[in-house]
């Protein structure tokens, strides 16, 4: 049986979880491959840590040298993460003709159209199904099982740590802070959580799937990105009593001959199968004109999960290897000769139903003055509460409106925000829900 030679840059907490399928799987792996995988080299700077795992002897090293340098390696799996070395590295290895699985959603964001051009020229492949959901298949599907559709729309929950913190809001009447403390203590949320809270980590994972839906170059630069440490109990109750949920979604949608792609808190039904969602799960809908919609749904991180992805573009390239086919997949779905250029709309320009919550001194006349504001810039309202008296004489009014233009939105809040009656800033939530007359 043959034996393809496997190197490992990094084994952190996914790459350990590779290393651990390798090494306590091969029967498995090699009965649906027909070949041996073999783990080579693994390198990372602490050879010391206890991974829970017994390398044979040699296997683990201190030198990414001795993986990217070693000619019988024939695929490199990088799990440094980052934008820095592990761009160089990866680049290194495909001039040095090796093929290339990566599960860094940063870096093929940022950097992939750089990387899948440098792999295209020197005939290798670059994978990276465990970039974008973990486990969930989502970048085989759009790259083979769709192929025959035309993608109008991509939407998810694809960051596991606001979709817990939203989770516990909700579910626990606790505010932002606190969920996100739990987040922390359960190992679900870093110390530094700025990439998830601020829906960074989204946007990196829906600006990659863009691509694969649409035939354009990756375009991380013009997605627009509201993260959710502004999202409070008071709105997701409120939410409730419309019949929505509060979800962090990415949003890609074609518009004509440009696409939407943005990433935001969305208020959205009961009866949408993503609003059930919860705790550190992720899911995805794929809306193809020949399929309809589809759903995809497990977990979106952890060591073993997105090491099952990462084995998967391990077998999937060794077959191609085996089969002297290297380039089958293209790796944005589409022939390179033809991606394109998309626009992106800009946010201003989208339309949508909008949730508005107004913190309002209670006086005579401040829903008409509100209302006029709103009207006067073209945003008619399809419904209004306004809860009893607060403390210092503040009452949240809270309007759904119909569908409005964002631009016309941001003008009419920065106008209510200035009234004398204003006690704190308005409160935006966009909503998606397809029941809803324009």
């Amino acid at each position: 049986m043959r034996r393809i030679q496997v190197g490992l840059l990094g084994c952190g907490t996914v790459g350990t979880g590779v290393a651990k399928l390798l090494l306590e799987r091969p029967e498995v792996i090699s009965a649906r491959l027909g070949a041996e995988l073999v783990l080579r080299r693994v390198a990372d700077i602490d050879t010391a840590r206890d991974r829970g795992l017994r390398f044979p002897e040699g296997v683990l090293v201190a030198e990414a040298r001795q993986v990217l340098d070693d000619p019988e390696i024939a695929i490199v799996v990088e799990m440094i993460g980052g934008t820095g070395i592990a761009r160089e590295f990866i680049l290194e290895a495909i001039a040095r003709g090796k093929h290339v699985v990566t599960a860094n959603k940063a870096l093929i964001a940022s950097c992939g159209n750089e990387l899948f051009e440098a792999a295209a020229r020197r005939g290798v492949d670059l994978y990276y199904e465990a970039s974008v959901g973990g486990c969930m298949p989502i970048i085989k599907t759009l790259r083979e099982a769709l192929v025959g559709n035309r993608i109008a729309s991509i939407v998810g929950i694809l960051n596991g740590t606001c979709n817990y913190i939203l989770s516990r809001i909700t579910d626990e009447g606790i505010d932002f802070a606190a969920a996100l403390a739990a987040a922390q203590r359960e190992g679900y949320a870093e110390a530094d959580p700025t990439l998830d809270i601020e829906g960074h980590d989204t946007a990196h994972k829906i600006a990659i799937l863009s691509a694969l839906a649409y035939g354009m170059r990756i375009n991380l630069e013009d997605v627009f990105i509201e993260g959710i440490a502004h999202i409070t109990p008071l709105d997701i109750d409120f939410a409730g009593q419309f019949g929505y949920r509060i979800k962090l979604l990415a949003i890609s949608k074609r518009r004509g001959d440009a696409v939407e792609i943005r990433v935001h808190p969305t208020m959205i039904p009961f009866a949408n199968l993503l609003s059930n969602v919860n705790g550190t799960l992720n899911a995805v809908t794929v809306a193809g004109d020949a399929t309809g919609d589809i759903l995809l749904y497990g977990r979106g991180a952890g060591m073993m999960p997105t090491a099952s992805a990462v084995v998967s573009d391990l077998v999937d390239l060794a077959r191609n290897l085996l089969h002297g086919s290297p380039g089958r997949v293209p790796a944005l779905a589409f022939a390179p000769g033809c991606i394109r250029e998309i626009p992106v709309v800009p946010i201003a320009e989208i339309s949508s139903h909008y949730y508005f919550r107004f913190s309002a001194i209670d006086r005579p006349g401040v829903l008409s003055t509100i209302s006029g504001i709103l009207g006067r810039h073209g945003i008619s309202i399809q419904s209004v509460q306004q809860k009893g008296r607060r403390s210092g004489g503040a009452v949240p009014v809270v309007m759904l409106s119909h569908r409005a233009r964002e631009a016309d939105v941001r003008c009419a809040l920065a106008e209510i925000a200035r009234l004398e009656v204003s006690a704190a800033p308005p409160v935006l939530i966009r909503i998606e829900d397809d029941t809803l007359e324009s």
